[in-house]
């Protein structure tokens, strides 16, 4: 009965579902895939295929270590990724190039899943955090496909909304072979949907094991370093996934630091990069200098920006998480906005401090373990935010400290990789000895062993 309902409401929205999608240019490209078109090229994957869904850049970004070891443990099995956005299949392409193979996530429709599903011809389905579509996860069932949710979560809004539709929930969630969760509270709320505890497994935060060997080359990454340096005199504050509302928060509180540090420097990474001209009008109309990372070059960026105080706009891809590392201070954002905030720990795994304001829905359990660790600082507002900033700059000695808490939080909570790449296993011996069977020869067995110790 929940599903009848559900496919004839998607079929009213159809119109308004594909208006919604050709409004918003992140979503544009691969729509005609989207709606079953599968893409020719990859019919002919060798079979069997496991098929990983991530919707966007942060949970590909969180699986790149276990696509990797997967990799390794099954290398005659296709790995494939779907993604519905353009920054996630950027990520595919540049981080997971001979690891895996990229396609478009079809949308929900039962046409679009059960086409993808046949030609795909999937051993495994694993789903990245939260991406429950009701049709997807049915008929993957129906073809008896293993599936298995990674780096799971349910967040307190998703929580209070899924409690709307539980009986809907509990059908959905029931699909699931194996839920391997990121935290105590998120197994206990997707418990509530009956998700049984034979099923259920808290294997922590994959984004503790998210790597950094895939930035930059040594060269480009030495060039980056004496760059961003260069532009700052005093103290670079990076500010990172940031959102309209909480960036005017973050330009009254440089204010007041340049009162104190005038030649302290502020960049700027807009979550959607697609909103960078927006934002230097913003930078502007508060008075202060701009420029684009894309614009600055070796030597000309600390002649250009060296009269008054200034912001750097970061409007590159793939860069963030490795400015971080010239911070003396970062700010996360989507905290200061009811967003749910986003990766506290690109700037924690650098040794830098971390703050972020009282929105952590998203990352709640990471943001618990930092100000536990005393490696960051949950400020409430604007005027906060200045206080800690220009308290930070003043003691680097400070900063420095709580930067070097961070990172040992972060080392201590890693090893996620290894203990969702041992349930896998138990899932594939179990249900798909197709799979299983391809590292029971030679090397590749060895190989895998070496993976899980």
């Amino acid at each position: 009965m929940y599903y009848v309902m559900y496919n004839v409401l998607l079929v009213l929205a159809f119109p308004v579902i594909i208006g919604l999608l050709l409004t918003k240019k992140r979503s544009q490209r691969g729509l005609w895939c989207r709606l079953g078109a599968f893409p020719v090229e990859l019919r002919k994957l060798q079979k069997p295929v496991i098929w990983i869904h991530a919707v966007s850049l942060g949970e590909v970004a969180a699986m790149v270590p276990l696509l990797q070891a997967m990799k390794q443990r099954y290398p005659q099995c296709p790995l494939v990724v779907s993604t519905v956005t353009e920054t996630g299949r950027e990520v595919v392409i540049k981080r997971l190039e001979g690891v895996a193979v990229h396609c478009y996530a079809p949308v929900d429709f039962w046409w679009a899943v059960d086409r993808y599903i046949r030609i795909l011809q999937p051993q495994l389905f694993i789903l990245v955090e939260s991406e429950f579509w009701p049709n997807l996860l049915k008929h993957l069932q129906r073809h008896r496909v293993p599936i298995c949710l990674v780096n799971g979560r349910i967040s307190s809004r998703s929580f209070a909304r899924y409690r709307w539709v539980r009986g809907m929930m509990r059908q959905v969630l029931s699909c699931l072979d194996l839920a391997l969760m990121q935290s105590e509270q998120d197994a206990e709320r997707i418990g509530h949907f009956g998700v049984k505890p034979n099923v259920t497994h808290v294997t922590g935060n994959m984004k503790f094991d998210q790597g950094l060997e895939q930035g930059p080359s040594a060269d480009a990454h030495a060039s980056l370093r004496s760059l961003f340096r260069g532009c700052a005199a005093e103290g670079l504050i990076v500010a990172g996934s940031t959102h309209p509302q909480e960036e005017e928060c973050l330009l009254d509180a440089y204010r007041q630091v340049i009162a104190q540090h005038p030649h302290a420097v502020l960049v700027m990474a807009p979550r959607h990069i697609e909103r960078v001209a927006k934002l230097e009008q913003v930078i502007r109309q508060y008075g202060f200098s701009c420029v684009r990372r894309s614009a600055l070059v070796q030597g000309v960026g600390e002649r250009a920006m060296s009269h008054g105080p200034h912001v750097i706009v970061l409007d590159t891809r793939g860069e963030l998480a490795f400015v971080y590392r010239e911070a003396c201070v970062a700010f996360v954002g989507g905290t200061l906005v009811p967003v749910g905030g986003h990766n506290l720990l690109e700037p924690a795994q650098w040794g830098r401090p971390v703050l972020f304001g009282p929105h952590i829905d998203h990352c709640r359990d990471i943001a618990g373990r930092l100000l536990g660790a005393g490696g960051g600082i949950q400020i409430q507002n604007q005027e906060d935010l200045a206080s800690q900033l220009i308290r930070l700059i003043a003691h680097p000695s400070e900063a420095g400290e709580m930067g070097q808490r961070a990172l040992e939080m972060v080392r201590t909570h890693r090893g996620v990789v290894t203990r969702n790449l041992q349930w896998i296993d138990q899932l594939l011996s179990k249900d798909n000895s197709a799979i299983f069977s391809l590292t029971a020869e030679g090397s590749t067995s060895r190989k895998s062993q070496e993976v899980l110790r």
